[in-house]
This record gives structure tokens, sequence and C-alpha cells, in this order.
């Protein structure tokens, strides 16, 4: 048996390096990709276009919008003189948020009455209308404690203000709240997926459209020692994908690895061999290398979306969530999130390490049966 698979796993590594263009294949487009995603993943916004109508024209007025134009969150592109002026910014592109102050707004204030404020918002991109509006209320927050403290003077004898709470937050394993530091570990088992399922899908096509696999097949080689010749070379590859694109993450990106490297390497393990299995089984159903392309794009498209890598599981109909119990993804960005941000260790995920071993158990199963059958 282990001559047969040596040999196997000789005429494997010999074509991959004859084949010239196929370490360029299997390392630029990583790294590529990693930058792309990399700056481009992000839930946070910067310089929102954001039109100001300013009906007041106080010294509380100004200030409140000073406290905008500090941030680097909204760029004012217009101030606007009346709301018509509001409704075209908006309706042309021109903003995406407008801020209205009413007059009387600083007489309001300097009567210890509510100040209404009002915010106009683009709502086509939900998503930046939602974080925008999140920052909003941040710096209104923080413009309404700086008028407190000002109104509060012990040397004119003002009455102090009412004792409230005081909301003190401190996050844990990732104090900046950099969302990098979220994406970048999921864009590696993202594009470690992409990669081992799409190198293994046209694997044992590609046998067969060469005319290869019948010659394979009359040898004294079993369909298992077969399947296993196509897979270890391409766990390797898979294993060395996820140590390049890893370091590139740490270095260029400075995402932190508190974790063990030996859970690490086994939640890896894991995972690669349910990426293999996957890979192989599409490889089964297909005739030629356009047939395994559309499965690959079929099948990894949803596993990509159904993983958690950017939505939340526990956000999706009920229906979706049963589905996202067979992706291997899911698991694995949980243990590598998990192993660089707040290095625990398997006493914590031996839940997801033993869902991706059943899965890599299935999906292999699946592979040599369907191979066999296929040959059939």
């Amino acid at each position: 048996m282990f001559e047969r698979l040596s040999v196997m796993l000789m005429k494997e590594f010999l074509e991959l390096r004859r084949d010239r263009w196929a370490m360029f294949r299997l390392i630029a487009p990583l790294l590529i990709q990693m930058l792309v995603f990399g700056y481009a993943a992000t839930f946070t916004v910067h310089h929102v276009a954001t039109a100001i109508l300013d009906l007041d024209q106080s010294q509380a007025s100004r200030s409140l919008v000073s406290h905008f134009v500090a941030t680097s969150r909204f760029d004012v592109v217009d101030v606007a003189k009346n709301q018509a002026d509001i409704t075209r910014d908006i309706e042309e592109d021109k903003a995406v948020i407008a801020i209205v102050i009413h007059a009387g707004f600083a007489r309001d204030l300097e009567n210890g009455r509510s100040a209404p404020l009002q915010v106009i918002v683009d709502g086509t991109n939900s998503n930046t209308a939602l974080i925008a509006l999140g920052y909003i209320s941040q710096i209104v927050a923080q413009f309404s404690a700086d008028q407190a403290s000002r109104a509060f003077s012990p040397r004119v004898g003002t009455v102090p203000p009412e004792i409230g709470i005081s909301l003190q937050t401190r996050p844990w394993f990732n104090e900046g709240l950099d969302d990098r530091w979220f994406f970048i570990p999921g864009v590696i088992g993202t594009l470690t997926l992409l990669q081992v399922v799409s190198l293994t899908a046209f694997a044992i096509v590609r046998e067969r459209e060469v005319g290869t696999l019948e010659q394979i097949m009359v040898s004294p080689i079993r369909p298992f020692e077969f399947i296993l010749g196509k897979t270890v070379p391409f766990f390797l590859i898979g294993l060395g994908d996820i140590a390049l694109v890893s370091t590139f993450g740490i270095l260029w990106f400075h995402v932190p690895f508190i974790g063990s490297a030996w859970v690490m390497l086994l939640g890896a393990s894991l995972f690669l061999l349910a990426a293999l299995g996957m890979g192989l089984l599409l490889s089964t159903f297909s005739r030629t290398q356009q047939q395994a392309f559309a499965l690959n794009f079929f099948f990894v498209n949803p596993f990509f979306i159904l993983s958690g890598f950017a939505f939340p599981i526990a956000a999706m109909p009920k229906l979706l969530q049963w589905f996202t119990l067979v992706n291997p993804l899911r698991y694995f960005l949980v243990v590598i999130r998990a192993v660089f941000l707040k290095g625990v260790g398997i006493a914590v995920l031996w839940p997801q390490l033993a869902a991706l071993a059943v899965l890599a158990l299935a999906m292999l199963t699946l592979s040599v049966l369907r191979f066999r059958k296929s040959l059939d």
C-alpha cells in the first residue's frame, strides 16, 4: 500500500514542479486577495458626505458643527441655506447625511430644555446609514456632556446637574475595536477554502479529461489510495497557504496572535480535511472542468455567506441556521478568531474541533464511495 501511495504522491509533486506557473498561482493570488480584503473588508466608515443646515447661527450650533468637523467620520460637502438645498443634496447623492439645526437651539440649551436636532439619512445603503447614525449619537452625547459641564460652575453658584449613570466601556481582546482584527482571521479561512476546494475539485476531472484516469485505474492502485494520493499534496499546500497568509496578516496588518500554534495546526488540519473532502465530492459529480467550476461556484459562495464571516448566523432565518451546521468554514472561523485574539485552547474549542472532525470524516467517506460508484 505504502509503495503504491508513494508512487501516486511522487506523480502529483512532479506534475506540480513541471507546471511553471503553479507556484505563482498558489501564492500570488492569495497575497493579492489578502491585501484587497484586508483593506476593503471593514465596517468602519470614514468621510461620510454631510450637508449642514444651521438655522440658529449661534455659538452653540457652531460648536456642535465643529464636533462633527473635528472627526474624520464626516466631511461637510455643503453648508445649505434652506431645506430645498438639503433635499437636493440627498437626491443628487451629493450628501449621505444631512444635519439640520433649527432656530432656538441655543436658547433651549440655556433654558435647560431638550434641543432637538434633525438628522436626515440616505437609506439606500442601510449599512453605512446605520453606522453613521451610531457615530452621530456618540458625537451628540459628547457635545451634551460638554454643555452640561460648562453649565455647572461653582464660582457663580449654579446648581449642579443631576447625578446620572456613567457608562464606561472596556472591550476585551480588541481594546481598540479594530475591525481588521476581526476580518483578517476570517479572510485566512475563506481564502484557504476557496483555494483548496478549487484545486481539489479540478484534480480528478482533469485526470478524466486528459485520459489518464483510466490508466491509473487499471493499475494495482485502489480507489482509497487514489483519493489519498490526491488529497495529501493539496493538504500540504493548504497548510502552507494558511501559514503564509497568517504570517502576512500578522506582519502586515499587525493582527495579534496570542494563542497556541498547536491548537491552530489541529483546527487547520481538520478544516483542510473537510475542505478536501468537499472538493473531491464535487469532482466526482463533474465530467468536465466547466462542470466542476459551476459546482464549485454554486457551493462555495453560499458557504462563504453562511459562515459568519461578515453576517451573524444568529440573525439568519432558522432554516439557514440549520444549513450552516454542515459548513466547515463556520467552525473554523470560530477556531481561528479565538486562537488569534483570545488565546483559548482545546478545552474551549472542542465543540468546533469535534464538528470539523465529523464533517471531514463524512465528506471523505462520501467522496471515496462516490468515486467508486462513478468508476462502476
